[in-house]
């Protein structure tokens, strides 16, 4: 039975295919290549997947990298994750780069990323002269241990 719990409309562009999730408990629906893209070695991309999405207020798309790109060829996206916006209206392209050593090739229609659509809280920041102390207080990177 499919638990559907925010309806995104979509358009695509002609012979782009469907977001689809890979299997029933995937978090992230697949986004696939709109064309051909070679990669060299620490070269980035931007890369159209043909898909445009109206996300409904109150939810954001967070796209990020398929784990499976990055351990075989060292692929990822630049600015993980990427967030599309509930008022964004124009094509999904993903920021892609190339850590690995060797040129990596991807065919139309094959997956590139994923997209998780998430509530958001909109914060409403309140200015005070002081912020209340805690146990970690300024430790930055690393002060909670290795």
């Amino acid at each position: 039975m499919e638990d559907i719990r925010v309806i995104v409309p979509i358009a695509l562009e002609p012979g782009t295919e469907e977001p689809t999730y890979a299997s029933e408990g995937a978090a992230g629906m697949d986004l696939r290549a709109a064309e051909e893209v070679e990669l060299r070695p620490m070269e980035r991309k931007l890369v159209p997947t043909g898909v445009r999405m109206a996300i409904p207020e109150g939810y954001e798309g967070q796209v990020r990298p398929r784990s499976g790109l990055a351990v075989k060829h060292g692929v990822s996206i630049v600015n993980s994750p990427g967030t599309i916006d509930s008022d964004y209206r124009g094509q999904i392209q993903i920021i892609l780069i190339n850590l690995g050593q060797d040129v990596v090739r991807f065919n139309r229609g094959e997956r590139i990323a994923q997209l998780v659509v998430a509530p958001v809280a909109r914060a409403r920041l309140v200015v005070v002269a002081s912020l209340e102390e805690s146990v970690r207080g300024e430790g930055g990177f690393g002060s909670t241990g290795s």
